[in-house]
């Protein structure tokens, strides 16, 4: 019995020491194997999954959205864009880094920064008029009753001497009688001959018209108005039988062989605008044909209403092709003095906030898409460029386009931005919450709790910006019905102008000059609103217009081109200008009936 106690006892130990191995053995392989598994899971990717599965899509407004896919922001629908790509390294803690995708989805170009020759074209936009030398007012020089008129229309060409019309003058026969008279005493009382000779020369009678009278002895009963130059007749005043007193205007006549072209000229373009330089000006009468002449005089004095100046060009137009009120189109080739071999960047790589102007420089390196935003200072416009007096260097490269997308990345990631110089995260926007990726889960977190009120909203450089876009908006559909010439449509839109612009003036309490220019847009629009005709709604647009040119220039718009437009006609003839989302010409102050009457002036494009 006890030899079979032994026998179990040494079994039992062999199975414990041979499970105790196994558990060793299996164990440290499963661990080593699980080791493996997962050091194979963090080094080894297929190309292209870590691109797809790190990318963070957020909305340049409201950048607290984190999505894990392109899509729609759930609060304000603008699409999404890449926010960064793991594994990113920026070399500069300043600069912010575009993803291949990212700078290709936002069209994002660079030009190098270059030398400038400093000429300018200006284009100048203005009318043939008469020169105001060569108009005569042919008047009546004694009292009388018009019996005959020679000339019967306006246009009609006359020359100096010719008969204009005829008129009958009590007065005029008197005169004569009082010559005959004189006449046989002359021997004697040569003073009343002389005096009485003269009285006639001052109503312009002449010499051999005297002479007539005295040698036939009878009295002329109906006088001969004669034209005192040669021209065309503009304007013709009386009729057969109408009763004139002396110095009463009969006709208008103006030589057109020589004229004036009119142009208008900017304040910021007349450095470049000097008396003696050459303008090769074209009209719509004769496409394709240039004419050439010489600035012979500027207006010293600016309009204080569409502040420009008055520019002078002579034109010999012995032929008569250049017509009054013909449209001009001109064009000078300006040289700036002072900024010899100055740089130069196109306008549109400029972003301009306050006082401030910045460009995004492209950073050297292997690095294609690294770029830093550096703040510059401006120097005269040289048409779609800019002269620049500090803060670039020749070489060096800037990004013409995208510029705004690159600027809202550097927001997104806290780095130095246009409304954020030295650097930090903002808040855009509502703050909602904590925002999850997924849209469901966003969803639910912007909707309003009920019995709690939302946070308060910070305004921002962006927001202002989405604010002028609704105010831009309201202002094209207002536009929009004075083009269709429906005055109640445009009192509707101007009403609905007038309420986006009052929810704004509470966010730009703190802004003087924004703030002023809404008041005053307000003030446009209600006098819109409340005009009883089309014309008084034309003439207060043309005011409100002004103001947003300027609120736009002030703040900006989001993602958006805009045309400066102009009509030469509009407010009788001292022209109106207008903002328009096309560059199409759709004149708002004529509609159908001058629909395409104007030019566009500027392209603001954000």
């Amino acid at each position: 019995m006890k030899r079979y106690f032994n026998n179990y006892k040494k079994y039992a130990i062999l199975l414990l020491t041979g499970m105790f191995l196994g558990w060793l053995l299996f164990h440290n392989h499963g661990a080593s194997k699980s080791a493996i598994n997962n050091s194979s899971d963090q080094t080894v990717t297929h190309p292209g999954e870590d691109e797809q599965e790190g990318s963070i899509w957020t909305c340049a407004m409201h950048p607290q959205i984190r999505m894990d896919k392109p899509g729609k922001c759930p609060i304000c629908g603008m699409d999404l864009i890449p926010l960064s790509q793991n594994g990113n390294v920026s070399v500069d803690a300043d600069a912010v880094h575009l993803s291949e995708e990212a700078r290709a989805l936002a069209n994002v170009q660079t030009t190098i920064v270059s030398g400038s020759n400093n000429m300018k074209q200006i284009r100048l936009y203005g009318k043939v008029q008469a020169d105001e030398r060569l108009v005569q007012s042919q008047v009546s020089h004694i009292p009388g009753r018009i019996e005959k008129l020679y000339v019967n229309f306006t246009g009609e060409n006359v020359k100096a001497g010719q008969p204009l019309a005829e008129i009958y003058s009590p007065d005029l026969v008197t005169a004569e009688q009082e010559l005959l008279q004189t006449a046989e005493t002359k021997n004697i009382q040569p003073e009343l001959y002389a005096a009485s000779k003269e009285k006639l020369r001052q109503w312009k009678l002449t010499d051999s018209q005297i002479n007539e009278i005295e040698s036939s002895g009878s009295v002329i009963s109906n006088f001969k108005i004669l034209s005192n130059t040669t021209g065309t007749v503009t304007s013709r005043l009386v009729n057969n039988g109408d009763h004139v007193i002396q110095g009463s205007v009969l006709f208008t006549v103006v030589d057109l062989s020589k004229v004036w072209v009119l142009f208008d000229a900017y304040e910021s373009d007349l450095s470049f605008i000097l008396k003696g330089k050459p303008v090769t000006f074209t009209l719509q009468s004769f496409p394709g044909k240039e004419f050439n002449g010489v600035i012979s005089f500027i207006d010293p004095v600016v309009d204080p209403l569409t502040r420009v100046t008055r520019v002078r060009v002579e034109y010999d137009n012995k032929d008569g092709e250049l017509k009054p009120e013909m449209f001009a189109t001109g064009i000078i080739s300006g040289n700036l003095a002072g900024y010899d071999n100055s740089l130069s960047i196109p306008a549109s790589a400029v972003l301009w906030t306050g006082k401030r102007s910045i460009v995004y420089v492209k950073q050297p390196g292997m690095n294609d898409n690294l770029f830093k935003m550096r703040e510059i200072e401006l120097g005269p416009a040289l048409g779609d460029n800019y002269i620049v007096l500090s803060g670039l260097s020749k070489g060096e490269e800037v990004v013409t386009n995208g510029t705004f997308s690159v600027d809202a990345s550097a927001q997104l990631e806290g780095k130095p931005s246009m409304m954020n110089p030295s650097g930090g995260q903002t808040a855009a926007g509502h703050d909602h919450g904590k925002m999850s990726p997924t849209t469901k889960e966003v969803s639910e977190n912007i909707q309003d709790t009920p019995g709690k009120s939302l946070p308060a909203k910070k305004d921002t450089g962006m927001d202002l910006m989405m604010k002028m876009n609704m105010v831009y908006d309201n202002y094209i559909a207002l536009k929009n019905s004075l083009v269709n010439s429906d005055q109640t449509k445009a009192k509707e839109n101007a009403a609905k102008f007038k309420k986006v612009l009052s929810e704004m003036k509470m966010n730009v309490k703190t802004d003087k000059s924004m703030l002023d220019i809404t008041e005053k847009m307000i003030q446009s629009a209600e006098t819109i609103s409340s005009s009883s005709t089309i014309e008084k709604q034309r003439s207060a647009f043309a005011v409100l217009s002004d103001q947003l040119y300027d609120a736009v220039k002030n703040s900006g718009l989001m993602g958006k081109t805009t045309y400066y437009q102009f009509c030469p006609m509009a407010r009788d003839g001292k022209g109106a200008y207008w903002l328009s989302e096309t560059n199409e010409i759709r004149n708002p102050y004529y509609g159908e009936s001058m629909l395409t009457c104007g030019e566009t002036r500027e392209t603001i494009k954000y």
